[in-house]
């Protein structure tokens, strides 16, 4: 089965602000798919099933090499970060887009499949 590939959506309060931040802050690169509606390449990802207390949901992290220096960049575009938490697994914060969406944002100390 050739999977070539995911795409994430995110549902957003205002997609216009979001695209405009992914595309501006997180410089993110894009194709216009047609009427302003972006298409954004993602860093190569990783995909994990973890156990459900409630209703099955997704969720979005964002993976950087040095979380500090990431969240510098950040803070220096006025983004408002969570305080960084120290996790098993890794040093993790996140932010919210312009749209209300939470976004986590981690240093991954565990293994990482795209390093394979």
């Amino acid at each position: 089965m050739p999977i070539s590939g995911a795409h994430v959506i995110v549902s957003s309060h205002d997609a216009e602000a979001d695209r405009a931040f992914l595309r501006d802050v997180l410089a993110f690169p894009h194709v216009d798919a047609g009427g302003g509606w972006l298409i954004f390449a993602l860093p190569p990802a990783e995909l994990a099933v973890h156990p459900a207390d409630g209703p099955p949901s997704h969720e979005l992290y964002l993976m950087c090499d040095d979380l500090d220096a990431t969240l510098a960049e950040l803070t220096a575009a006025d983004v408002a970060c969570a305080p960084v938490e120290e996790e098993r697994w890794g040093r993790l914060s996140g932010f919210r887009l312009p749209g209300g969406s939470r976004v986590g944002i981690y240093e991954p100390h565990h293994p990482r499949a795209i390093d394979r």
